[in-house]
């Protein structure tokens, strides 16, 4: 049966799940199906657990064992005692999965709600139709300067589209010291315009796009185009940068009819996308760099760690070397 690969706390844990569930607690869980409802939850517990969640996101935080009385409460009162209600771990379940989980606080749990309701989900058609994130983030390698050729820091600049059609990365800019509007604007130029192929590039980066033929784009650019999408898009989120606030990029997302749309405070769902791509690009590509700096101080390398000479730290190192008394 291929016990012998199994760990001892693999089988700790399948014992511990066969007490608790039986037989079912021993699938496996990448294999199973997604859950399509639940049938214990019927319409009554439904409006039950719809009013409760209204009315706990006008008070304060409440545990999920108020919850469930409180979901007890209104059963009994409103549909009498003859109407079965599930188990705590089947309301929480379906809690979160309804409404997410409770980590949020209160006052940020009501901004949601209040964005959110009326609002359907948003089916994708097209390239471009929904938001394009813009963030902005300190490169943690250094670059060389083309013009005095030393290592010098750079923000990176990045857009990335939440499209369905490639979910790739659309635009990203190295501004050197610290970002500017007119970079951003300029961002968004890139995004509207198709990247030419440059030289050394192989067939592997030419146009790939789906939909549409490289000959229709090639002639539309006028010259032959790199493997990625661009397109106009309809809205940019962003932070609270001010940057991001200034009145040359407004005036040029007007031109261009772009909404720019800042994210929620203290909501990092609404731009998630864009800072785990940051984590990819360091990961897959600038840790692999010579230059690689790290995210901070505490984590750059040996020379960047060591003080340069002449510091106060050398000299009282030397003075202690050259003292008669340790």
């Amino acid at each position: 049966m291929g016990l012998e690969s199994i760990s001892k706390r693999t089988l700790e844990r399948l014992a511990a799940l066969w007490d608790q569930h039986g037989l079912t607690g021993l699938a496996d869980g990448r294999w199973t199906p997604v859950l399509r409802g639940h049938h214990s939850i019927t319409p009554q517990i439904s409006e039950a657990i719809h009013a409760v969640h209204a009315e706990s996101l006008h008070r304060s935080k409440l545990s999920m064992k108020t919850k469930e009385r409180m979901i007890h409460q209104y059963v009994r009162e409103k549909f009498g005692p003859d109407v079965e209600i599930p188990h705590y771990t089947t309301l929480i379940r379906v809690w979160v999965e309804w409404f997410g989980s409770q980590g949020a606080r209160q006052r940020y749990a009501r901004s949601a709600a209040t964005v959110e309701t009326g609002r359907s989900k948003v089916v994708i058609s097209r390239p471009g139709q929904v938001v394009v994130v813009v963030d902005t983030t300190p490169l943690p390698a250094k670059v060389l300067d083309d013009v005095f050729g030393v290592p010098i820091s750079v923000d990176l600049t990045l857009a990335l589209a939440l499209d369905a059609y490639t979910h790739s990365l659309v635009a990203f800019r190295l501004t050197p010291g610290s970002d500017a509007s007119i970079e951003v604007a300029m961002l968004l130029r890139d995004v509207l315009l198709p990247l030419p192929m440059r030289s050394g590039w192989g067939p592997e980066l030419a146009w790939p796009y789906p939909g549409v033929p490289a000959t229709l784009v090639t002639e539309l650019a006028g010259y032959p185009v790199a493997a990625r999408p661009f397109f106009a898009p309809e809205t940019v989120a962003s932070d609270h940068g001010g940057v991001y606030k200034n009145h040359y990029l407004v005036q040029v997302a007007q031109k261009l009819g772009i909404d720019v749309l800042p994210a929620r405070m203290m909501r990092a769902t609404d731009k998630a996308a864009c800072e785990r791509a940051f984590g990819g690009i360091r990961s897959l590509l600038l840790e692999f760099l010579l230059g690689y700096s790290g995210i901070d101080v505490a984590e750059g390398s040996a020379s960047q760690a060591l003080p340069p000479r002449g510091t106060p730290r050398d000299t009282m190192r030397a003075c202690i070397s050259s003292s008669p008394h340790p």
